[in-house]
């Protein structure tokens, strides 16, 4: 992926930012389903309506979104729009992409302090057990694809065992960096990834200072943790560290967000998983529940303050490497090591993400039958039934505030 130049790129660079933010607005309201649901319509209105790319660029483009850590679909549309319209084009569809979601987390964030009563209650307890639904839904299918032989299954069993009993966000780590280690000596048994090409208008050098800045940013930001009191660079840190260790998608950085913002008080168990219920039911990235957790953090910065600091924090990292990744990745993916180590690392977020199923997705949602049966419906409605997730956020809803008036 080089740096394009003279007739290639005016082709690739014929649109502008105005144009990049007007159609990426438009899929920030209606793309809802997540990730691999987004790519999807990616895929339909830049592939097959609006040809700004073929088919074999995009399935290549895809492809480095999911190697790196960050969110995905995000990535893949900062791509689309770096391709046509430069850097302000990338920034032009990040914003149209991330912005409405992250306004209707805001606006929950300020009105759920109002919800109270049986009804408010039996609501925010139903987009608790949404989470259960949709994590459940995350476990399952990830294992299904990322952990199909009795190596990477190992690998995600350990990984498992490693969150359940550890108190600290160092084993998160640690879990990933085992899963890369043991990748490398066990994983190496799969066929080489496809050949492709995208071409960008990023240069090695910029490149190279995106993954310095990176990297830089990374471990001077792992020297804050551990910080009791938020202050704006904890906060910072916080959303930074989570967006740069999340490999497999949004519901990852999950037990990331909940492990810095949780374990030291700065918000309560059921605060976290109402707003990741509510993250939900809003079409765009997953991540943009950083803006819910900025907002009702409870030390300053909250507010819309904290909202901008958490949308920032835990996108930049995934921009950052994408970036610096884009010039160099063609010579880098087809390197059989590479891709050993992120079968293991893929098999590690599965472990991970399993066991923040149990802890706090179940533990801290599920507290009887009622409850139980709610999780269980909205699991058979997303994998049986292939609902759309809002739909499934509706009936959780609906339960809660049924089961809070029963037992009323």
């Amino acid at each position: 992926m080089s740096a394009i130049t003279g007739t290639e790129q005016r082709k690739s660079r014929d649109g502008s930012p105005l144009e990049v933010l007007r159609i990426f607005a438009k899929l920030g309201v209606s793309c809802f389903g997540g990730p691999i649901a987004h790519i999807g319509y990616f895929r339909d209105e830049f592939v097959t309506r609006r040809r700004w790319l073929d088919e074999q660029a995009y399935a290549d483009l895809v492809a480095l979104c999911q190697f790196l850590p960050g969110p995905a679909s995000s990535q893949v549309g900062f791509s689309i729009g770096l391709m046509r319209a430069g850097y302000l084009g990338g920034l032009a569809a990040w914003t149209g992409f991330t912005l409405p979601s992250a306004i209707l987390l805001v606006l929950f964030a300020y009105g759920a302090a109002s919800l109270n009563g049986p009804l408010g209650t039996g609501l925010l307890h139903g987009l608790k057990l949404v989470a259960v639904a949709i994590v459940s839904q995350a476990v399952w299918g990830m294992a299904r694809s990322l952990c199909p032989d009795r190596e990477r299954a190992s690998i995600a069993a350990v990984a498992a065992v490693v969150i359940l009993f550890s108190t600290t966000s160092v084993a998160q780590i640690a879990a990933i960096l085992l899963g890369a280690v043991v990748g490398l000596w066990l994983c190496r048994g799969a066929p080489p990834a496809p050949g492709g090409h995208v071409s960008m208008p990023v240069s090695r050098r910029a490149g190279a200072a995106a993954l310095a800045a990176f990297f830089i940013l990374l471990v001077g930001l792992l020297a804050v943790q551990g910080h009791a009191e938020p202050s704006g660079l904890n906060l910072f840190a916080a959303f930074y560290r989570a967006g740069a260790l999340v490999f497999g998608g949004g519901h990852v950085v999950l037990p990331l967000l909940r492990e810095a913002f949780v374990a030291p008080g700065w918000i309560s168990d059921d605060t976290f998983l109402a707003g990741y219920g509510a993250a939900q039911a809003v079409p765009g990235p997953l991540f943009t529940f950083a803006a819910y957790l900025g907002t009702v953090v409870q030390a300053q910065p909250h507010g819309l303050a904290g909202a901008a600091l958490g949308l920032f924090g835990i996108f930049l990292p995934g921009i950052l490497i994408l970036i610096g990744m884009l010039p160099f990745w063609d010579a880098f993916r087809i390197r059989p090591g590479a891709q050993a180590a992120m079968r293991g690392v893929n098999a590690a977020v599965v472990g991970i993400l399993g066991a923040a199923l149990y802890n706090p997705v179940f533990t801290s949602s599920v507290k009887g039958p009622g409850d139980f049966a709610i999780a269980l419906v909205g699991f058979v409605l997303l994998t049986a039934w292939r609902a759309p997730p809002l739909i499934v956020v509706v009936a959780s809803a609906c339960g809660g505030m049924a089961l809070a008036l029963a037992l009323a």
